[in-house]
């Protein structure tokens, strides 16, 4: 068997090898007593670690794409403002114009955070009845203010706010009912660090109240549907199990952990990486708004990312070139999920021996044969 890569990237990130052996418990059928009992509890745990005792939560087999689709779907009368600062914050756009959803984008460049002037601007219109965000691009490593965008966002009491939290939540706080996001959604493969297949929206009231007033709301991901198999404790269509026993077990790791303490080691292996980035390199984003998960990094030397990460295989390591444009402009380096400040400081001494930073070989360990 070949020895495992440890990834460095934006998802999927490393799992805990006890999360693997929690998934492997026998299967349990979805309709049972004992399924319900499973969702009853991690509903409450998800209540408590997305500060959120209001919010409905659902559980999907699905990426977070597609709850984001149900989102515009059923909370979406009107019109939707897409707030673009990235690639993901764009698909946003996408979704809405796919389903037929009366959408305008309000825009900035790559690698900064969103304009908040110009959104209060475009909400004063009237014309807006959703607004969709992301939390932290992933693509530029970005991360957007949410308190801002919560006092913005409520002066406008008609528009319901959605926040992509994929690549963030768990990974930084996110404080959701105090916040008033109406609808927050993330994928479990990034920071919740389990596998991919699963993922969790928190929905409030408001977004529930405006879904039951739309006539099409599609079939997969109808809320009222949902809310429907909630007061079960179950889900519409058949549950990923294992995933869901995955998260069970996650949940009591992250809360054993502290929450306030997972933050603290999120931030700190972040600022590790905005400082060695700023001496070696250059940050793509504004470092004031640079995420705590994942770190955009300008290629100001030129250099060769793809035959880094080639390299980087031959150590069993695996970072993240640029996303679509920004290819060998930048590259990424994620800091989430179950990776510590030993793991970051291992990549980073490795990558100044390959590419001979400061002279290489800084942090005792064995070069490769190819440096």
């Amino acid at each position: 068997m070949k020895p495992h890569v440890k990834l460095f990237i934006p998802g999927p990130t490393e799992v805990a090898p006890e999360i693997f052996e929690a998934m492997s418990k026998p299967m349990i059928g979805h309709r049972q007593k004992v399924y319900s009992d499973l969702h009853r509890r991690v509903v409450a745990k998800l209540r408590e670690v997305l500060f959120a005792p209001k919010h409905m939560m659902f559980l999907s087999a699905s990426s977070a794409t597609g709850l984001m689709e149900g989102f515009l779907r059923n909370c979406t009368a009107q019109k939707n403002l897409s707030c673009v600062c990235g690639a993901f914050s764009f698909r946003w756009h996408e979704i809405a114009l796919a389903n037929g959803i009366k959408a305008d984008q309000i825009t900035v460049d790559w690698g900064q955070p969103y304009n908040y002037e110009a959104i209060d601007k475009a909400l004063a219109t009237g014309q807006y009845d959703t607004i969709t965000t992301v939390y932290n691009e992933t693509s530029t490593g970005v991360v957007n203010d949410l308190e801002l965008l919560s006092k913005i966002i409520k002066k406008y009491p008609n528009v319901i706010w959605g926040v992509d939290a994929v690549s963030g939540l768990m990974g930084a706080k996110i404080e959701t009912e105090r916040l008033g996001i109406d609808f927050l959604v993330a994928s479990v493969q990034k920071c919740f660090a389990l596998p991919p297949g699963l993922a969790i929206a928190a929905i409030a009231p408001r977004a529930m109240d405006r879904a039951k007033t739309i006539p099409v709301r599609g079939f997969y991901f109808d809320f009222l549907d949902y809310a429907k198999y909630d007061a079960k404790d179950q889900t519409p269509a058949t549950p990923a199990v294992s995933m869901i026993y995955g998260l069970d077990a996650q949940l009591d790791r992250i809360m054993k952990e502290g929450l306030d303490n997972r933050f603290q080691r999120h931030h700190a292996m972040a600022e590790r990486v905005r400082d060695w980035a700023e001496k070696h390199f250059a940050l793509y984003p504004p470092r004031s708004a640079s995420s705590e998960t994942v770190t955009c990094i300008k290629n100001t030397r030129s250099l060769n990312v793809s035959d880094l990460n080639k390299k980087l295989a031959e150590r069993n390591l695996h970072i993240s070139n640029g996303y679509g444009d920004l290819k060998e402009k930048t590259f990424r380096i994620a800091h989430m999920g179950e990776l510590t400040m030993k793991d970051i400081d291992e990549v980073l001494g490795v990558i100044e021996e390959i590419w001979q930073l400061d002279g290489g070989k800084k942090s005792g360990a064995k070069c490769c044969s190819n440096c």
